[in-house]
């Protein structure tokens, strides 16, 4: 399973209608479909796929036409993220109507196009499942520790620093994290 390092876009152009995709991490889906109508206010659809893993590690899957012919938007952008295997992303779709009508073949194609094209502008790294993991160090030994955590590029953590120690709080791959454990 691949899964996303950032956000990228791509516009397609199919018969004179606009379809504009923005691929993105599944951190950054939650009330971007609004935000996208409000910047294109003159767009016909904003038409959105997602594939993303539960905590029981099963893949949930969801997709919206907005307004398109049933299965003919959502449904082709979600079948392409399965085709690639790919894993907590979402793309919307904005598209702007050119004037010619796709019919639902088209449309279908037109949609599964953009999609296509986006992924082809965005960066893939292959999926691993992120734990966390709490310890303590004395004061004497952050430094050590962030050496190590740098070595092994674990770049997300918290800490608290209390009165006698440091209470640190890591999110990484498991491989990562027993890496880090073993130092």
């Amino acid at each position: 399973m691949l899964t996303l390092e950032s956000s990228s876009s791509y516009t397609t152009e199919v018969k004179r209608s606009k379809f504009i995709a923005y691929f993105v991490p599944i951190s950054e889906y939650k009330g971007l479909q609004s935000k996208l109508k409000a910047e294109h206010p003159k767009a016909n659809h904003v038409v959105y796929a997602l594939r993303t893993l539960n905590e029981f590690e099963q893949i949930v899957e969801n997709s919206s036409d907005d307004g398109e012919p049933k299965g003919c938007a959502g449904v082709p952008a979600l079948n392409v993220l399965r085709g690639k295997e790919l894993i907590n992303c979402a793309v919307f779709i904005v598209r702007y109507f050119g004037g010619i009508k796709l019919g639902t073949g088209g449309m279908a194609r037109a949609y599964a196009l953009a999609v296509k094209n986006v992924l082809q502008e965005a960066t893939l790294i292959p999926y691993e499942k992120q734990t966390t993991y709490m310890f303590s160090c004395e004061y004497n030994e952050v430094d050590k520790t962030l050496y190590q955590l740098k070595q092994l590029n674990l770049t997300q953590f918290e800490r608290d620093f209390g009165v006698d120690k440091v209470v640190w709080k890591l999110v990484g791959s498991e491989e990562k994290i027993e890496a880090f454990k073993n130092m």
